[in-house]
């Protein structure tokens, strides 16, 4: 996660895979957490309540659940970042 990026969106992927997400929330207040919830959310078209945050609350590194079919969503990730 990248917070406070004048260009918010995802970016890719990193070396070790992760789904890069850029925010243009500042990380205080889980502002930033909370966007990158509903972007991920959105770029799925799932819900935003579909989507925890399961580790990394205060790091760049975050590890999100992601509620929904695998298959249907790793479809739709591997066309976003293709």
């Amino acid at each position: 996660m990248q917070p406070k990026s004048r260009r918010p969106g995802l970016g890719g992927t990193a070396p070790d895979g992760a789904l890069r997400v850029a925010v243009s929330d500042p990380p205080e207040d889980g502002r930033a957490n909370r966007a990158v919830r509903e972007m991920v959310a959105e770029a799925l078209h799932i819900p935003p309540s579909a989507v925890q945050l399961a580790h990394g609350a205060t790091s760049r590194s975050k590890t999100l659940h992601i509620a929904g079919d695998p298959a249907r969503l790793i479809e739709i990730l591997q066309r976003l970042l293709a």
